[in-house]
């Protein structure tokens, strides 16, 4: 089997991991934060290409407004912790979503993170931030309609289709996983999970350590990709 080279992780869990040890929700969102930093350079030393982590969706905008306010916080939290390290493993901040929605302060946040490592070489951590799968499809079809009517483009294949994508940068899509012990996808790289290898596990974010996720990448090792074939 192929090098493993683009993994995502839907970090589910941080809340009721919080209530369960009597903490604040925001108390998990916090130390699924910091589980963040201990992921990304797990999969950075195991040579992954590109780490997507499903940080702020679109549907999060109708949690309590004081989780979203602290939830917006967070990058700042990262990066100010983080940073030095980032930058000595030679990764490489990327962000897909829709900045023009996120609070200003934290959208100059993250620009300050992906200017800072864009020419870092090593992986890639992508955070999907004001996500969300059907919202991605609904752009790349609206511009696909533009180049069409401007007469770039006659038709379009799925390869083509792709590059209007906002994974277009990046390889293809190899593995998925979420925490938590929730088994949805929960409109999140939809078109790109076609052909991708599936892990649910019990585990919540802040729980999910190193040793979890290598399990999964030997998990993922064991498993026979035909991509439809024989």
């Amino acid at each position: 089997m192929e090098k493993i080279r683009h993994i995502a992780i839907i970090m589910d869990g941080n809340g009721r991991w919080a209530k369960s040890q009597n903490k604040m929700r925001t108390f998990g969102h916090l130390k699924g934060t910091d589980n963040v930093r201990n992921i990304a350079i797990a999969a950075n030393d195991q040579g992954v290409e590109v780490l997507t982590l499903y940080a702020f969706s679109t549907e999060n905008w109708k949690r309590p407004k004081d989780e979203v306010s602290y939830l917006m916080k967070l990058p700042a939290l990262f990066f100010n912790k983080f940073m030095t390290e980032l930058m000595e493993k030679n990764i490489r901040i990327m962000m897909m979503g829709e900045m023009d929605q996120i609070p200003k302060e934290t959208a100059q946040v993250l620009i300050k993170a992906m200017d800072q490592t864009k020419n870092n070489t090593g992986m890639i951590l992508n955070f999907a931030m004001n996500y969300g799968s059907r919202r991605e499809m609904i752009l790349a079809i609206n511009h696909v309609l533009k180049d069409v009517k401007e007469g770039k483009i006659e038709t379009v294949d799925e390869e083509r289709f792709e590059q209007y994508l906002m994974t277009s940068k990046f390889p293809p899509l190899d593995l998925l996983i979420r925490t938590s012990g929730e088994y949805r996808i929960s409109n999140f790289l939809l078109w790109q999970l076609a052909y991708a290898e599936l892990m649910f596990v019990d585990l919540p974010w802040p729980e999910f350590d190193e040793q979890q996720f290598l399990k999964c990448l030997e998990n993922f090792y064991k498993r026979n990709r035909r991509f439809g074939g024989i």
